[in-house]
């Protein structure tokens, strides 16, 4: 079943690259109290999460900031150390981004937005999405109808619905 607003995100753990190497973070210890945004992309350094997704969120983050949002995160379904490699790429790590891996696809997976697409080299990947949590709540929930655009889950449109 596929996560909705109202829902509470569901306790996972991803992991997060740190000085020390690969760390474990679960994301209720990310949410717990706090007002934090969540997006999604299908893999990263692939075209409309590089190119659109990820940007998106680096351009706006300050009007997140603005809104009382503590943190965003970015989640894919690779490892930590391509998210470390990717968030450095992107300029995301530098405007702020968490980017969190989700290599067993276990968060993906217990909110619904998990797909396969093996013809582009895509198996156990996350659909598109962006949401808004205040204290684990889902408050607004934005997925793509397919992967390959960023309509309604990028930081322009999110903000525009807040």
């Amino acid at each position: 079943m596929t996560i909705s607003q109202g829902d509470t995100l569901p306790d996972a753990t991803l992991v997060e690259m740190g000085a020390e190497g690969p760390t474990p973070v679960k994301i209720s210890d990310k949410v717990k109290g706090r007002k934090v945004v969540v997006f999604a992309v299908p893999g990263a350094f692939t075209p409309t999460c590089h190119s659109a997704h990820v940007p998106s969120f680096v351009r706006t983050k300050d009007q997140f900031d603005a809104k009382g949002v503590e943190e965003i995160i970015c989640i894919s379904c690779n490892d930590p150390f391509v998210m470390k490699a990717w968030g450095e790429a992107t300029g995301a790590t530098a405007a702020g981004i968490t980017m969190l891996a989700d290599a067993q696809s276990e968060f993906t997976k217990a909110i619904g937005m998990d797909f396969d697409a093996p013809p582009a080299g895509l198996v156990a990947r996350s659909k598109r999405y962006a949401m808004l949590v205040e204290d684990g709540k889902v408050s607004l929930f934005q997925p793509e109808e397919s992967p390959g655009v960023c309509d309604v889950s990028g930081g322009e449109s999110l903000l525009d619905n807040m």
